[in-house]
């Protein structure tokens, strides 16, 4: 029997590509030949092909969707157009039996390609309101999967299903020892976890940076603070340690953690969730990104799995003033989210996905 192959595509920030991850290997033992189609400077490129060397990576032509005005809205339609081209001519070489998008600006010409060489696409959307690449998508999809149950609203209800969170079996393989040893930490203070992602990190470095010498009192900390975002002058200080961007060692930090300061971004939320991290969130303002985090944020605040401190609200002490209150009231928020709905596996979200194969 030939072998059937199936295209993944997703990209821009890490939270577009890491479902893609934590389903490859599923799709890899299912016998599946998987090919994967990013741009060729986004980040997805870089995750991709240092996590599975193995796969075929196709790079096409991206434009940004831009929802204000700039220059570039009337030159990047025709980088959009070529994109298309160039997923066309991928598609039509590779055959695949569908293609699966998470979304972001590269998914949009590989969604229209998949169109016109009538291969069936499947999207996900890990937001509460649904982003503009997956707007657009929808009309060219035969499904969409959703995480949060308010998001089916913004669909049509025969096109669109709610999974629930999906998790990476690898996480779960964290080891609280290998992760306190990585950091040199060596007694047995508290460890704050304080990451802001791949976008939005320096005003949350900023407050963090403010408060070292009252946090270190009290706590270990764990700064994963954006690439090119290393301060080497505290490089020196006990207790704390920095990493501008982790991969395979992020399970392992994540079990070292006790506390979890975050932007809120659904992917990293609904790991903090598995692992029942308490964890303050500070969304990305409305100013900044089109709401998302924020109404993923009060989602989580309203059913007790978080403190939320807005971005417009922080400061040096609005800061530590979060911290305290997430240390004190850890407890109701790990009981809280003992009582959520376990996520998906990868398996599971496998097998949903493959039903709308051609």
């Amino acid at each position: 029997m030939k072998q059937k192959t199936i295209i993944l595509t997703g990209g821009g920030t890490a939270g577009h590509v890491s479902l893609n991850q934590a389903i490859i290997p599923s799709l890899l033992k299912e016998g599946y030949k998987v090919h994967y189609i990013g741009s060729n400077d986004g980040i997805e490129k870089e995750l991709i092909t240092q996590s599975f060397p193995e796969l075929p990576y196709h790079s096409i032509a991206s434009g940004k969707l831009r929802r204000y005005f700039s220059m570039k809205n009337f030159t990047d339609p025709f980088k959009v157009l070529a994109g298309v081209g160039q997923a066309f001519s991928v598609i039509r070489k590779v055959k695949p039996t569908m293609i699966f998008s998470k979304g972001g600006f590269v998914s949009v010409p590989v969604v229209v390609a998949a169109k016109l060489a009538k291969i069936p696409v499947v999207i996900h959307e890990s937001d509460v309101s649904p982003g503009l690449a997956n707007k657009i998508a929808l009309p060219f999809s035969s499904h969409v999967f959703t995480i949060f149950q308010d998001t089916l609203k913004y669909l049509p209800s025969e096109q669109a299903t709610c999974t629930g969170s999906i998790v990476r079996e690898q996480l779960f393989e964290g080891n609280a020892i290998r992760g306190k040893k990585l950091c040199g930490f060596t007694d047995d203070k508290k460890v704050l976890l304080v990451m802001g992602g791949s976008l939005g990190s320096v005003v949350l470095n900023d407050s963090l940076r403010s408060n070292l010498p009252e946090l270190l009192a009290a706590y270990n900390v764990i700064h994963l603070c954006g690439k090119g975002n290393v301060d080497t002058s505290l490089e020196s200080l006990k207790g704390y340690k920095q990493f501008d961007y982790v991969t395979s060692e992020l399970p392992d930090l994540l079990y070292a953690a006790d506390l979890v300061v975050s932007r809120a971004g659904s992917n990293s939320i609904f790991e903090f969730l598995a692992l029942k991290k308490p964890m303050l969130l500070v969304p990305l303002s409305a100013t900044k990104s089109r709401g998302d985090q924020i109404l993923n944020a009060n989602i989580f605040e309203r059913q007790g799995f978080a403190h939320v401190l807005e971005e417009e609200m922080l400061s040096k002490s609005t800061f530590m003033k979060a911290i305290n209150t997430l240390s004190k009231k850890s407890g109701e928020y790990v009981d809280a989210m003992k009582k959520a709905e376990s996520p998906k596996t990868p398996a599971e979200m496998v097998s949903l996905i493959l039903q709308y194969e051609k």
